[in-house]
């Protein structure tokens, strides 16, 4: 069994989001907020670095506020953006996306999702796999802006429903449309999480 400590202290935060902007300025809108409120708490981000879109938009809110932004991307899409405005203090460029999620992952404190496409779920959902099965005890967050996110959510209640995911690791996703509730409920989630077991 898997136990984290409640009250914990997140001062690396890992964020997957989209590197488009989406078709709603409530997207941008909310990683802004999001920005915000990490640069209150002195919480630096740890994302997929490259400046474009979503990803682009929260990390260059963060420039100047004294919050550390590490940026971590794989050669082959730092070749397609290097031309772009990079905002990060540091940016890491690994040879694999393997590498990149890994070293995401060892960086943070915490993980949460903004709206993005088949990357940033990829990499949420395999934050929550993880955490599953024992790889890591950090709690896993989703700022749903717009309601993005409703049909994942029902998607996952039906797999707790149909018994496929266990109704605990699936109570431990915390979701929530304010950033400073998402952060503060990802200080005090319980991640107590019985062992999987295969049948």
């Amino acid at each position: 069994m898997n136990t984290s400590t409640i009250q914990r202290t997140i001062s690396n935060l890992c964020v997957f989001c989209g590197s488009s902007a989406g078709n709603d300025t409530a997207y941008t809108d909310a990683a802004k907020a999001l920005a915000c409120e990490m640069a209150t708490r002195s919480i630096h981000l740890v994302y997929g670095g490259g400046g474009a879109g979503i990803m682009g938009t929260l990390a260059s809110a963060l420039r100047d506020t004294g919050v550390r932004v590490t940026g971590i991307i794989p050669e082959r899409l730092y070749e397609m953006v290097k031309h772009l405005d990079h905002t990060e203090d540091e940016l890491v460029v690994v040879h694999t996306m393997h590498e990149r999620k890994a070293a995401m992952y060892d960086r943070s404190d915490a993980f949460v999702a903004l709206p993005g496409g088949i990357g940033t779920l990829e990499e949420l959902m395999e934050a929550l796999t993880w955490l599953q099965l024992g790889y890591h005890a950090k709690p896993i967050g989703i700022l749903n802006s717009n309601g993005f996110f409703d049909s994942l959510i029902s998607l996952l209640r039906r797999m707790v429903d149909d018994g496929f995911l266990g109704h605990r690791v699936f109570g431990t996703l915390v979701v929530e449309k304010n950033p400073a509730v998402l952060l503060d409920r990802l200080a005090e989630v319980e991640l107590v999480i019985p062992q999987k077991i295969v049948r």
